[in-house]
């Protein structure tokens, strides 16, 4: 139960840290210069390759991507008996699949809201450092909003597809195999 418990924390700390990454450079990139617009007398920043951040984001996901197949793969070898014993007992695929399906969706709607979140305060400081207290009466927040809700959906995403093969696996597993 240890082990099970550090991977999943684990595990939700690289969802949480891809998407506060995502939600960040998001943010950042479309608010920035439309506080910019407003606030004339600010200098522009400096300029950031945006090739180089989709770079960063899209490696930043498939790190997440890969993460959470991996944990969710060792979650299904180290319950073989357990799925094993519920399928002699009657528990179908589907029951099976869901089953794993769901425990990933949990884990990463919480990785998920909880990077948006950090994303968007971490944006909202950074643009408070350059803007300072003039940020607040120009400060978009229902498109900040819309920002961090997308990306938690992304999130949320991420994680279902990451879930579909493990999930698969354990849900195809023949009985008397998993007993063994």
């Amino acid at each position: 139960l240890r082990v099970r418990m550090g991977r999943s924390l684990l595990t939700l700390l690289t969802i949480a840290m891809a998407i506060a990454f995502l939600t960040d450079i998001w943010a950042s990139r479309v608010i920035d210069p439309q506080i910019q617009t407003q606030l004339p007398n600010i200098a522009p920043p400096d300029a950031v390759s945006t090739q180089r951040t989709i770079w960063l984001l899209s490696l930043s996901l498939l790190v997440c991507l890969v993460g959470i197949t991996n944990a969710m793969l060792m979650s299904v070898m180290e319950r073989y008996r357990e799925i094993g014993t519920m399928k002699c007992l009657g528990a179908l695929d589907s029951f099976i699949l869901k089953l794993f399906f769901l425990e990933s969706l949990c884990l990463g709607s919480v990785g998920a809201l909880a990077g948006a979140l950090l994303g968007f305060l971490l944006a909202l400081l950074f643009l408070l450092h350059r803007f300072g207290s003039a940020l607040w009466p120009v400060m978009p927040w229902p498109e900040a909003a819309s920002i961090a809700a997308a990306s938690a959906a992304i999130g949320l995403l991420i994680t279902a597809a990451a879930a579909l093969f493990p999930a698969w696996q354990a849900a195809r597993m023949t009985p008397v195999a998993a007993m063994r």
